[in-house]
């Protein structure tokens, strides 16, 4: 471990093999996975069809540069842009590295400046994504920062409306439609319709960041299909291929072909194997019924949580779409969070006090039994643990 950086805080636990739900360490111990990878892996780990697509396509060619011609990009691209509207689509190899081509993208387009994002956002930790992430945690160390970054508190339609009054130079208007890292805050319909209202009067660009609500999590193939729009520019990554490396950048028609030959590039952009997993994950979460599982689940899980704010204090309020879902504590969950692995239930924190859920959208009602169990025993187990 010496010679690894320290850039990471890392949990006392590494992991031999997974599949499905379940993740086991060295020591033969099983785990339910509620983390998903960060809402990675979420087909659940190995997912056959995944894996098989993979594992037939490392058989024929795992990679060639971007200077030839690559069907498998051609196929998911038309099946991720077949459920948004007419439009193109770039891929990379991270979050990161869509938000930076969407940032690229954008000011090319209009040739402006400016970028709006919100407080508690996170883009990514690349320069320009980590600028547009309005956390000060993520900016110290590392200014003097990239200018042409306003920073504007969320689900607040008055204040985008004064500051882009202010501003003539406004290339885009950069969101989470949840809050993911943030805390997991959900946005709110009316604050998204005049979002794009507002952005549309002025010609600037709305770019949602959904790489960490895309491929199904939020019960919708994409979280902007719920709030009924095609943003003029997405960015997806993390279930776009169940945990191969892979990202995109969708835009409309209009605004992609700013992109010219030479202006943005990749070398490992849409790899073989990752459109190969791409493919499958996209094949399998569109298949009849899929999204109306994980709809259903939903409605379950919460259910399950609320049921759990009323019996104890420490969880507050329950909030998110689909399966990603937050529950506001009143107080830090670290040690919340440690007993529930010692349990064998993975969880994740989203600031200070709120406890993040991700299980694979693939969860079972046997397996979300025993996850509200665990966390029913650790709960009533609360003050042992902070004693």
């Amino acid at each position: 471990m010496a010679a690894l950086m320290g850039n990471y805080s890392r949990i006392p636990l590494a992991i031999e093999s997974a599949e499905g739900a379940y993740v086991t360490d060295e020591m033969s111990k099983q785990y339910l996975d509620f983390t998903s990878g960060i809402a990675v892996c979420n087909l659940g780990h190995r997912h056959p069809a995944v894996e098989l697509a993979v594992t037939e396509q490392l058989k024929k060619v795992w990679h060639m540069s971007n200077l030839f011609e690559n069907r498998l990009q051609e196929t998911v691209a038309e099946a991720i842009v077949q459920h948004l509207e007419e439009g193109q689509v770039f891929f990379c190899n991270s979050g990161a590295e869509a938000n930076e081509a969407a940032i690229k993208l954008a000011r090319k387009k209009t040739g402006k400046t400016t970028i709006f994002t919100f407080q508690h956002s996170f883009h990514g930790r690349t320069v320009a994504a980590m600028t547009a992430t309005a956390q000060a945690k993520i900016h110290d160390g590392f200014g003097p920062l990239p200018t042409g970054f306003t920073y504007l508190p969320y689900n607040d339609s008055a204040a985008l409306k004064a500051a882009i009054e202010k501003d003539e130079d406004v290339a885009a208007v950069m969101l989470e439609l949840i809050q993911g890292e943030g805390g997991v805050h959900v946005a709110e319909q009316s604050f998204i319709d005049e979002v794009i209202a507002t952005c549309q009067a002025h010609n600037i660009l709305v770019i949602v960041d959904e790489v960490q609500t895309g491929f199904g999590r939020t019960g919708q193939l994409f979280a902007s299909q719920k709030y009924s729009f095609v943003p003029d520019i997405m960015t997806l990554a993390k279930g776009i291929a169940n945990g191969i490396p892979a990202g995109a950048l969708y835009a409309k028609t209009a605004v992609a072909q700013a992109f010219t030959p030479g202006s943005h590039g990749s070398t490992f952009g849409g790899n073989y194997l990752a459109m190969a997993a791409s493919e499958a994950v996209i094949n399998t979460m569109t298949a009849e019924g899929f999204l109306a599982q994980v709809d259903a689940t939903s409605i379950n899980l919460v259910s399950e949580l609320q049921l759990l704010t009323e019996k104890f204090p420490f969880f507050k309020t329950v909030r998110g779409q689909g399966l990603l879902i937050g529950i506001e504590c009143d107080s830090a969950v670290a040690d919340f969070i440690t007993a529930c692995r010692k349990e064998g239930l993975l969880v994740l924190s989203a600031g200070t006090n709120v406890l993040r859920l991700l299980p694979p959208l693939t969860i079972t009602t046997v397996e979300l039994n025993k996850a509200i169990a665990i966390l029913t025993k650790v709960l009533k187990n609360k003050d042992t643990i902070e004693g």
